[in-house]
């Protein structure tokens, strides 16, 4: 039903299920792990209305299991990327793996998918930082980019009364740097990743 991806390892497609709505990965070196991509293998669809809520687990240092909320799957969004590497020093989150014994190894993590309603995923929070750099998030950095670049170019305009001669200096007109900004945000609009063309 699911796959679970690392870069430059074999693609994982036989999760060890651990009760009838829960299923795991091992992550062995998971010290050596920035980005994991789980996904469904379009073999068995969520049941309408179901989706799998996405855990990262590593050891503590007593060798118990900290389990951290990365995200979801569905149907309607069959795969994600999730950043684990900044996760292991965080606190662990509340999770549906707790009562379970599940066979361990001190220096193996895991990635537990939880067969869940769609209306109980949508009111859990998934830890902040596993979340991946997606169109939205770059579109609104640029976008706040340019709103601090304008105004602060801005507020250092003057009227050319105002202007005193400085033969070393070049001054670019306000309205160029406004039209600058309204193409750059037109273009932005119109496609996020027009820059890599």
């Amino acid at each position: 039903m699911f796959g679970c991806l690392v870069a430059g390892r074999l693609v994982q497609t036989a999760a060890q299920q651990v009760a009838e709505d829960k299923f795991v990965f091992d992550l062995p070196d998971y010290e050596n792990i920035n980005h994991v991509v789980v996904f469904m293998l379009g073999t068995i669809p969520f049941p309408e209305g179901m989706g799998g809520s996405v855990y990262f687990s590593y050891p503590d240092s007593n060798g118990m299991p900290v389990w951290q909320l990365l995200g979801f799957v569905t149907n309607g969004k069959p795969s994600a990327i999730f950043k684990i590497s900044g996760l292991k020093s965080g606190e662990g989150s509340q999770h549906p793996f707790g009562a379970m014994n599940i066979v361990r190894t001190p220096s193996v993590a895991q990635i537990g998918i939880s067969v869940e309603l769609l209306d109980s995923l949508a009111q859990q929070t998934p830890v902040g930082s596993a979340a991946v750099s997606s169109v939205d998030s770059f579109t609104q950095f640029t976008q706040k980019m340019l709103d601090n670049f304008y105004n602060f170019a801005s507020s250092f305009a003057v009227s050319q009364a105002q202007m005193t001669p400085s033969p070393s200096e070049m001054f670019i007109p306000a309205n160029v740097v406004l039209k600058w900004y309204e193409n750059f945000q037109r273009r932005l609009a119109q496609n996020p990743l027009f820059w890599k063309t």
